[in-house]
């Protein structure tokens, strides 16, 4: 058969560079025996952090009890647990109907985006993004409008030009709150800005706060639909960041507020979590006793918590760069910093997160990924122990001293 096959035209405008060209050239270089050091990934598991005792516990109880297909919308203890902390935090009118587990919230993104979105339609998603949201949308048959988050203002979701944005076929905006990849945690005032630009243009609204409890510096996150009960608002949350229990994929999305107008949204949705039978099962045992501590993390967030000074070092590490700067971030365990590009004569930012792989042996994600349009910024994992990210400011710095892509 000399035929050739094709991948579907589907995936023509989709990118996942977190996983993407650049990672296959770090796997090509660890193969041939290279250590590569992997900051292109938010695993805490990869970098010596472990779940709470009584998680694991709680699997390993329960293991016997999972060996069967469960309901679809998710174990009822388990949902149980997830509507309690929803109002926690005051997310209002979910009951264990509304609420969903998933293979981690991935998979429940493409789910929610395969029963809205027909060919066509419009959501607004912001930029930079977390590009999983951007290629589901786009799998979906729908049309990603990027709205622009303004590094000037704190990385915040620029309003006008959100408003600008909205055309009759806009459906739905999507939060990424806190942000990845900027670590941005938006204030309330914010959130009830966007929650009435939704309002006045009859918008679903897309809340991901996976990093809710990852939270620094006394700051407290605010549930968008905590503030907007008369609006329909489908929030997406998890295990894998504050539990640090990634590879376990436990992931949940809650229907919030008013849901009298979205009946038949909500019966696509059940018809794609039928068909995909359950989520896994012996994961969704430990969500009780992993909701039961949610604040298991806050010794690493404060000062002297790993998570805290790793934060202050790679910071420090990027201002003390010619030709680098960073908005602090405020949660989540991501910087976004921005190059100088007239400097380093920078004109593709995949090229150089490429050269500084290969030069340095640590892999890195360019701002494109994350459909930000300017070759002017990449992302950093700050997980790593201080030692490791003090290498890599020395190394970033090293690298720079002489390093121009174009004539």
């Amino acid at each position: 058969m000399n035929k050739e096959i094709k991948k579907s035209t589907k995936l023509d405008h989709v990118g996942y560079d977190v996983r993407g060209p650049v990672l296959e050239e770090a796997e090509r270089m660890a193969a041939a025996g290279q250590k590569i050091l992997q900051l292109n990934t938010g695993n805490p598991a990869a970098f010596g952090f472990t779940a709470p005792p009584q998680v694991l516990e709680a699997f390993a109880k329960n293991a016997v009890y999972a060996q069967g297909y469960g309901q679809s919308k998710g174990l009822l203890a388990a949902r149980e647990a997830i509507v309690k902390r929803c109002a926690e935090k005051g997310i209002p009118n979910v009951g264990v109907e509304d609420v969903y587990t998933g293979n981690g919230v991935s998979e429940l993104i493409s789910l929610s985006m395969q029963a809205l979105l027909d060919s066509g339609d419009e959501i607004l998603i912001p930029t930079p993004d977390y590009p999983l949201w951007t290629g589901a949308a786009t799998l979906a048959g729908g049309k990603a409008v990027h709205y622009l988050c303004d590094e000037a203002a704190h990385w915040y979701p620029d309003l006008a030009d959100i408003r600008k944005k909205i055309t009759p076929r806009t459906k739905a905006i999507v939060l990424i709150n806190p942000n990845n990849p900027t670590g941005v945690l938006y204030p309330r005032e914010l959130l009830l800005d966007i929650a009435e630009i939704a309002r006045q243009n009859e918008l679903m609204v897309f809340a991901d706060e996976i990093y809710d409890c990852l939270v620094m510096d006394g700051k407290e996150h605010t549930a968008f639909a905590s503030l907007a009960p008369d609006l329909f608002t489908v929030t997406f949350n998890g295990l894998s960041k504050s539990h640090r229990l990634a590879g376990y994929r436990v992931g949940w999305m809650c229907f919030g507020g008013e849901k009298r107008h979205v009946q038949d949204y909500v019966q696509g949705v059940n018809m794609l979590a039928s068909m995909r039978l359950c989520a896994n099962m012996p994961a969704q045992y430990i969500i009780p006793a992993a909701l039961a501590d949610c604040n298991n993390a806050d010794p690493l967030l404060a000062p002297g918590g790993r998570i805290y000074e790793q934060r202050a070092c790679i910071c420090r590490a990027i201002e003390e760069t010619e030709g680098l700067s960073v908005v602090f971030p405020d949660a989540a365990f991501y910087i976004f910093p921005k190059i100088d590009t007239k400097r380093f004569r920078i004109v593709d930012d995949e090229r150089f997160v490429l050269d500084f792989l290969c030069a340095k042996q640590v892999l890195l994600v360019h701002g494109r990924g994350f459909n930000w349009p300017q070759p002017d910024h990449f992302r950093i994992v700050y997980l790593p122990e201080l030692q490791k990210l003090a290498q890599v400011g020395d190394k970033l710095r090293d690298f720079l001293a002489d390093y121009r892509q174009g004539s």
